[in-house]
C-alpha cells in the first residue's frame, strides 16, 4: 500500500508531455533534476495546459504512477520564482502543499458553442 509518510516531495517545474510513463518520467528525474528516482521521493509532473498531473513514487517493489485529469479546471501552480534545493527544475513541497496543488484547482472558462441560427 502506498504511504507518503516522511517522503520528500518535488514539483517538476517544466511542463511535461503527459504521454510519458514510468521510465520516461524516471529519466526526467535522473537527467533534468540530477536525482535518483529509486530513493523513494515523490515527483509531481504537470502538463502544459495545467489540466493533467502525474505523480511518480518508488516503493521497494516498483513504481507507483498516479494520474489526474481535470475536465473543467486547471491546477493552481505555486509561485514559479521560488528556487528549489534540488536545482532550478524542481520545487520542494510539503505533503500538504502537494495535496493542495492536486486538490485546489482554478475553474476554466468554458467555450460556448454558438447555436445554429434558423
Amino acid at each position: 500500500m502506498l504511504n507518503l509518510g516522511l517522503r520528500r516531495v518535488f514539483l517538476f517545474r517544466k511542463a511535461v508531455d503527459m504521454r510519458k510513463a514510468y521510465d520516461s518520467l524516471a529519466d526526467l528525474v535522473r537527467v533534468d533534476l540530477g536525482m535518483d528516482p529509486f530513493q523513494g521521493d515523490v515527483f509531481v509532473f504537470i502538463g502544459k495546459d495545467c489540466t493533467r498531473a502525474k505523480v511518480l513514487i518508488w516503493e521497494s517493489s516498483g513504481f507507483w504512477l498516479c494520474a489526474k485529469r481535470l475536465e473543467t479546471a486547471r491546477f493552481r501552480l505555486p509561485d514559479a520564482t521560488q528556487r528549489g534545493t534540488a536545482g532550478a527544475n524542481a520545487l520542494p513541497l510539503s505533503s500538504d502543499q502537494m495535496m493542495a496543488l492536486l486538490e485546489e484547482v482554478v475553474p476554466r472558462m468554458l467555450r460556448r458553442v454558438p447555436m445554429d441560427s434558423r
